[in-house]
């Protein structure tokens, strides 16, 4: 076995959904899932199967498709993993999720530190080493392939940890994985964790893995990752850009190239293609709506731009003067071969596959007349365009309502009035006109009304897809369900939590974005209820406890 080489665990569909209002659609997930096996990611955590029945077929669609017959840089797909608490009716659920796939896991947790056990567990040690003895023991019978991993271990006392990790080892545990799950501790601090972990546990051999999972909470989860590869972890747990909970989790595309770009330092490997990135970087903020800050390192717009007078002139005799890596490394390379309105269907075809989209013929079509409409109102259509079209119908694949036709006044003096002309799911045309503060206030009242929910708007966020007058806009909003519960159980608590929805718009016309971006998003609150009063209808005298297990 290998020990330099590092193994990427991503869970951006997993720990980066828990983010605030960053919920995915299945749609949605499915893509980044195919990104991130292209990619080259060793393991994709693809979601809380026991979390909500939405979650459960989103990762059952990503075990039976990612990977298999794609193009991976290894050869072969990642590894399907399932979140599970270590409860049976999880582990259950979790395993129902993932072994369809060629290379199934099934990754449950515990809590150690004393301050979980005595206020969230409520359980005493010896009842916590039961358990994990148990629930380990139980996920090994159904799949050969267990991820255990002791929660907020950043704050358990050590000797208690090489314990429990003993334990899960005997009970066939694989890799053992450990969570900084508040960001609490240092470089130094959780570094020596590690090589305890590594020194100290019962029955640790070569064949275990040590995974870390550290969270951003005082911004050092990359530096604490580091520091356990250094000392004896064989897998990064991460999330693209760095989305999780809180303040987020180690961010994928930061310990990889920190392990290229000082290769002699760590020397250490991974099987990422680098030059998927940005690409990648660019799709999860898109279906997530968390845009990336300008300042970001590695994928943020400025990482790789030069302002000041003098390092613009170093970089002109050498890009080494203030350049630690190109920026093609990361696919930041802007793409050459522009699509126009003369394109034809085959030209639009063979670039989305080179982009990484084999659609099927009904997707293909709906994206090639976007874009025959898109090339009538902009010159040239590049890449960024094209993916941004792309991406969009896919997202809105499953809508309930659309946007038919929208018309709208505004200005210094007039009232702004908007008339809004939806198709509804009866297959009719409904029409609504309302007024309002401004014109997007007015669309959105007429299409609460037409719709018949709505949401409070949390966030407007707008952004142009590339540079230009012409430029495509993309409109994100996230709205919040004034209703209490969605069906959704937070995977920490157990408990309903309440839910935000994103929804995402693209066209040319940023105020017909936005009504787009609305109206996906209430379209998934609708979806949700109707999920949850299906589940309701098929589990009549079911306790609440039993529906969330």
């Amino acid at each position: 076995m290998d020990t330099n080489y590092i193994r990427i665990f991503d869970t951006t569909l997993r720990d980066g959904e828990q983010s605030p209002g960053a919920t995915m659609t299945k749609a949605e997930k499915q893509l980044i899932a195919e990104s991130l096996a292209r990619l080259g990611v060793d393991v994709i955590e693809a979601g809380f199967p026991a979390a909500s029945p939405g979650d459960l077929e989103a990762v059952q669609s990503i075990a039976e498709t990612v990977g298999v017959g794609q193009d991976t840089p290894s050869g072969e797909p990642p590894v399907i993993c399932g979140l599970a608490r270590a409860k049976v009716t999880d582990i259950d659920k979790a395993w129902e999720g993932v072994k369809a796939a060629k290379r199934p896991r099934i990754h449950t947790f515990l809590a150690t530190s004393d301050i979980h056990l005595e206020h969230k567990l409520r359980m005493s040690r010896s009842e916590v080493v039961a358990q994990v003895h148990d629930m380990v023991g139980y996920a090994a019978k159904l799949c050969p392939d267990v991820e255990f991993s002791p929660e907020d271990a950043g704050r358990s006392d050590p000797a208690f940890l090489y314990e429990v990790l003993a334990v899960a080892i005997d009970a066939g545990a694989t890799t053992l994985n450990i969570p900084d799950t508040v960001g609490y501790t240092t470089p130094e601090e959780f570094g020596a964790l590690i090589k305890g972990i590594k020194e100290k546990t019962a029955g640790m051999t070569d064949d275990i893995i040590i995974s870390v999972h550290c969270h951003n909470d005082l911004g050092l989860a990359t530096a604490n990752s580091l520091a356990g590869v250094v000392n004896g972890a064989r897998q990064i747990e991460v999330a693209v850009n760095g989305i999780g909970e809180r303040a987020g989790n180690t961010a994928l595309e930061e310990v990889v190239m920190a392990m290229r770009t000082r290769a002699p330092f760590y020397g250490k490997t991974t099987g990422i293609d680098t030059t998927q990135i940005m690409r990648t970087s660019k799709l999860v903020s898109s279906c997530t709506g968390m845009h990336v800050q300008p300042n970001k390192s590695i994928v943020g717009a400025n990482a790789f731009a030069h302002e000041a007078g003098i390092h613009q002139d170093g970089m002109l005799k050498h890009e080494e003067t203030y350049e630690i890596m190109r920026p093609e490394t990361v696919g930041v390379a802007e793409s050459q071969l522009v699509l126009g309105k003369h394109s034809g269907r085959h030209a639009v075809k063979t670039r989305l596959a080179v982009l990484g989209y084999h659609l099927t013929d009904e997707d293909l079509h709906k994206a090639f007349e976007r874009f025959k409409k898109l090339a009538d109102k902009k010159k040239n259509i590049t890449d960024a365009d094209l993916e941004a079209l792309v991406t969009d119908e896919l997202r809105q694949a499953s809508q309930l309502w659309s946007l038919a036709d929208l018309q709208v006044a505004s200005g210094t003096t007039d009232m702004p009035t908007a008339t809004v002309r939806l198709a509804g799911p009866d297959g009719e045309i409904h029409v609504q006109a309302a007024v309002g503060a401004g014109p997007v206030d007015a669309i959105y009242k007429a299409i609460d009304q037409i719709m018949g929910k709505h949401g409070t708007l949390l966030e407007f966020n707008v952004q142009s897809v590339t540079g230009g007058i012409d430029a495509l806009g993309e409109v994100t909003v996230r709205v919040e369900s004034l209703q209490s519960s969605d069906g959704f159980i937070n995977p920490q608590s157990g408990v309903d939590a309440k839910r935000t929805y994103i929804g995402h718009g693209t066209a040319t016309d940023i105020v017909v974005a936005g009504a787009q971006a609305y109206i996906a998003a209430l379209n998934k609150l609708l979806i949700a209820e109707k999920r949850e009063e299906a589940a309701n209808d098929q589990t009549p005298g079911v306790n609440e406890e039993e529906k969330q297990a």
